[in-house]
């Protein structure tokens, strides 16, 4: 069993004992599900890099990524500081995540939010709305084209947008794109943990005109961010590089100020 293996087995062990303890109507009835969604799409547009910064305690590659864990200050740090959208761990076991952090960084900004999780059930959806997600997490590697279909209807149905993740191009045989509409490209192989930074171009490179393309992990500098834009991609989603400053808005802000004049220089092309 790979390390992705072993975090599906243990959500879906959580997420029954969740059911069994949380029935869909007590989450239905939370005020956050009766509250309107912000749309991730648009926000991911709406400047010439966006990027959707993450709040993360821990992974299973790095172990304890950041000790001191303030939910509530993050979020207002990575709003003050330029982010078009946040995504907040909720994976308990290997993440150190919970569902009470995106509930606090909800009550604290009003910029889109990502549960970043692996969703395996329907019933995680409703808690992603009932706890303040505008947006949900699909991982192409742990679910079949039938469940991938139907999770984004159930999360379009609760009007939370959907970013698929992919890896490699088989994955996006998976995908329809009539349906998706955010497209994340991890450069991380999550059954080895292994970084690629070109690995989300050369997967964009097959994937249809209109779709917003996110590149996710191993982003730390402004070359990096520069190049994926030169390239076409039109959000980054960076965590570790954030969570590992002493000031994470501040090494945000550093980052997006040193993008911008590199964007200007000659473009690059991956082969």
């Amino acid at each position: 069993m790979n390390i992705l293996d072993a975090i599906v087995a243990d959500t879906r062990a959580l997420v029954a004992r969740r059911k069994a303890d949380v029935s869909l109507s007590s989450l239905e009835r939370r005020p956050f599900c009766q509250s309107p969604t912000l749309p991730l799409a648009p926000a991911l547009r709406r400047s010439e890099l966006a990027v959707l910064a993450e709040i993360k305690k821990a992974s299973p590659s790095k172990g304890l990524i950041r000790a001191e864990y303030d939910v509530a200050d993050l979020a207002r740090q990575y709003k003050m500081n330029g982010a078009a959208a946040l995504s907040v761990l909720t994976e308990p076991l290997h993440f150190k995540g919970s569902l009470d952090h995106l509930a606090l960084a909800r009550r604290t900004v009003d910029l889109p939010l990502l549960r970043k999780d692996f969703i395996v059930d329907p019933y995680q959806l409703v808690e992603a709305r009932a706890y303040g997600a505008d947006a949900v997490l699909l991982i192409a590697a742990v679910l079949d084209r039938q469940q991938l279909y139907d999770l984004h209807q159930a999360a379009d149905a609760l009007g939370l947008s959907c970013l698929v993740e992919a890896y490699d191009l088989t994955e996006l045989a998976k995908l329809d794109f009539d349906q998706v509409k955010i497209l994340g490209v991890n450069n991380r192989d999550l059954r080895t943990f292994e970084v690629d930074v070109d690995h989300s171009l050369r997967v964009f490179r097959h994937v249809p005109e209109g779709v917003v393309r996110v590149s996710e992990s191993g982003l730390r500098t402004a070359h990096d961010l520069a190049h994926l834009r030169r390239n076409g991609v039109d959000a980054v989603l960076i965590g570790e590089t954030f969570m590992r400053a002493a000031e994470p808005g501040k090494k945000l802000r550093a980052l997006r100020e040193a993008t911008e004049p590199l964007l200007r220089t000659p473009l690059r092309k991956v082969v």
